[in-house]
C-alpha cells in the first residue's frame, strides 16, 4: 500500500460511514486469518470487524483474538451460520453491513466500489458483486475431482458479495435461522418481496475457496433447503395476492 493510499484510508477514516462486517466461524481455523486480513487489506475506512465463533473446538479463537484491536470476538455455543450472522448483526454499529465466511477472501476495492455505487444512486440499498473461484493450495487430488472450480466469473448472488445499508437490512429482517443453506436466498426474496432494488456490479468483490469440505458443496442433503426456501416465497407472495 502507497502512502498516498495510507493518507486518503485515514482521511476517508474521519468521512466515511461505518461498514460492519461479519464472519461467522466454526472450527475454521485454517483460513480465518487469511479472510481477516482481506477485509483489513481493504482501501475502505472505516471497518468493524466481528467474528462470531460458532462453538468451534479449534484453534479459530486465538486466531480472531490474535488481530486484538482490530477484530470484535463474540462466542456462542452451536447454532450454525445464519444464527452466528444473526448475533453479529445485533452487535454491529455500522450505517452498513457486509459478510464474509471464514474461508473466503474479498478484492481489495470491494467495499470501495460498492459504497461508490451506493453513492451515485441514493435510492439503491443493495449491491452485489461477481465471484471468482480458486482450488485452495490444501486440496487434494482426490478431492479435486470430487469438486468442480469454475473458471469464470459468476453473478455473486450470495451474502458475500453484499453490501447493505443498515436501515435496510433491519426492514427486511435477520436471517432465518430454520433452514440449513439457503437462509440468504430466503433474505433476497424477501427483500424482493419489500421492494428494494438491487444492482449486481460486474466487477469480481469475492474469491470463493474450494476445499475439500464446503459444506453448501459436499453435504448433499442440505440442499432441498433452496426449494422450500422458493415455496415459502411464492407462498407469501400468494397470501398477499389475496
Amino acid at each position: 500500500m502507497t502512502d498516498n493510499m495510507k493518507g486518503r484510508i485515514k482521511a476517508d477514516h474521519m468521512t466515511n460511514p461505518l461498514v460492519s462486517v461479519i464472519i461467522p466461524v466454526y472450527n475454521g481455523e485454517k483460513y480465518l486469518a487469511q479472510a481477516i486480513e482481506s477485509i483489513l487489506a481493504q482501501t475502505y475506512r472505516p471497518i468493524e470487524i466481528i467474528v462470531v465463533d460458532d462453538g468451534s473446538t479449534d484453534g479459530s479463537d486465538h486466531i480472531a483474538q490474535s488481530f486484538s484491536d482490530h477484530v470484535q470476538y463474540l462466542y456462542q455455543s452451536n447454532r450454525g451460520g445464519p444464527a452466528a450472522r444473526n448475533t453479529g448483526i445485533k452487535k454491529a454499529r455500522g450505517s452498513y453491513f457486509a459478510f464474509l465466511d471464514a474461508d473466503d477472501l474479498w478484492t481489495e476495492d470491494k467495499l470501495t466500489q460498492q459504497i461508490d455505487v451506493m453513492e451515485a444512486d441514493p435510492v439503491l440499498q443493495i449491491v452485489f458483486g461477481h465471484v471468482s473461484h480458486f482450488y485452495s493450495p490444501d486440496i487434494d487430488r482426490i478431492a479435486k475431482q470430487k469438486v468442480q472450480c469454475p473458471t469464470e466469473k459468476m453473478p455473486g448472488y450470495h451474502h458475500g458479495t453484499v453490501l447493505v445499508t443498515r436501515s435496510a437490512f433491519l426492514d427486511i429482517g435477520l436471517f432465518s435461522e430454520k433452514w440449513e443453506c439457503g437462509e440468504f436466498l430466503d433474505w433476497s426474496f424477501r427483500a424482493q418481496e419489500k421492494g428494494y432494488r438491487s444492482v449486481m456490479m460486474p466487477e469480481v468483490v469475492m474469491k470463493r475457496r474450494i476445499h475439500s469440505s464446503n459444506r453448501g458443496i459436499l453435504v448433499r442433503h442440505i440442499r432441498p433447503d433452496y426449494v422450500r426456501v422458493l415455496k415459502a416465497s411464492l407462498d407469501r407472495r400468494r397470501k398477499k395476492d389475496e
